[in-house]
């Protein structure tokens, strides 16, 4: 028997599929539990994994009674992930959110609360944070070689969130422009728009290199695309007291990045008072140039250690370990980060520049 028992609760975001592949393929975890009130939602995932009739479910109440369960697994349209996490949380399993955290920083907070007191853990997980580039890159920042870290650009996104299912399996133009008008990745009430869904990324692993400090205002414009109520472009430019630093989230990149690198290449660029790196998404090596060493050239990636491989891995040894979620997984970061996406979207709203908002 295996000694986790994961739970995947709804199926809205694509990636499940992913997760519970990494669920699948770890040695001491099982697929206890799917969950979706749609049947048709959670039938790739049985055909994929196997998962038999007694551990499916279509009623949440029934699915929890079925446990209890070491971990459940979030994968609801952001506009739920609160009250999702707020009905897990009384059954006593560890939460694992897939990006974004919520729908805003009010959600992230009322989904921290749910979890005080039930000494379990929370993360929310980017699945960039496993990308071996950025992690590299983070290690060379608190190495020193850029020197202080003063400036984060980031470029992210993809074709677009219909573009590909669950182990990156691509859809074609055509059922793209099918769903588009019932899928809630396009309606702004469930979460929807390129902000909500890549602005985190930038957010998030932005302010881990920052070590956790905060901008001063932000300054953020969207497109406007008739017929189409989300954004599909957004550009925020973020005030520090060190300088500016900028998020550009975009559906519609010339290729996903994971296929082939588009033309702006999608991850981060980083300026520092003692040199410069680039960490492309998916990329063998970071470019750097430092005052030592002015010529641009490459450093190998580091390789993930076992046991930050992926989310999956990474928060079952937590949990075995008794260890608390830290780095671009942990609430409290993840929360300033909301607070980030927050300002932007009321300042592309607004159309013009905002403090950062609490």
């Amino acid at each position: 028997m295996a000694r986790f028992r994961v739970a995947g609760i709804r199926f809205d975001h694509m990636h499940m599929g992913d997760l519970l592949r990494q669920v699948h393929d770890h040695p001491e975890a099982e697929i206890a539990a799917i969950y979706d009130p749609d049947p048709a939602k959670m039938r790739g995932a049985i055909e994929t994994f196997g998962i038999p009739a007694d551990r499916v479910f279509t009623d949440f109440d029934a699915c929890m009674a079925a446990g209890p369960y070491d971990l459940a697994i979030n994968c609801a349209a952001t506009a739920d992930h609160a009250a999702v996490a707020e009905a897990l949380a009384p059954h006593g399993c560890n939460v694992f959110v897939e990006k974004p955290f919520a729908a805003s920083a009010d959600d992230a907070r009322r989904m921290i609360a749910a979890m005080e007191g039930t000494r379990r853990l929370m993360a929310i997980n980017w699945p960039l944070a496993w990308v071996e580039s950025h992690v590299t890159a983070k290690r060379l920042i608190d190495e020193g070689l850029i020197g202080e870290l003063r400036e984060v650009r980031y470029y992210g996104g993809n074709r677009g969130p219909l573009y590909h299912l669950a182990d990156k399996v691509e859809v074609s133009p055509e059922e793209v422009e099918r769903q588009k008008p019932t899928s809630w990745w396009y309606k702004r009430a469930a979460g929807g728009g390129s902000l909500l869904d890549y602005m985190g990324y930038g957010a998030t692993l932005g302010t881990w290199y920052m070590d956790g400090r905060a901008p001063v205002e932000i300054t953020c414009a969207v497109d406007e695309t008739p017929g189409i109520e989300v954004d599909q472009h957004a550009v925020a430019v973020l005030r520090y007291d060190t300088g500016l630093s900028k998020i550009e989230t975009r559906w519609g990149t010339f290729t996903d990045p994971w296929v082939t690198q588009p033309q702006p290449f999608t991850g981060f660029t980083f300026a520092g008072s003692d040199g410069t790196m680039v960490s492309p998404d998916y990329a063998a090596a970071v470019r750097v140039q430092t005052r030592d060493r002015p010529e641009v050239h490459e450093i190998a990636v580091d390789p993930l250690p076992e046991g930050r491989r992926n989310g999956i891995e990474y928060v079952l040894g937590c949990i075995d370990r008794g260890e608390a979620i830290g780095g671009p997984l942990a609430p409290d970061l993840c929360l300033l980060a909301q607070r980030i996406v927050d300002t932007a979207a009321a300042s592309a709203a607004q159309k013009r520049t905002l403090a950062l908002l609490p």
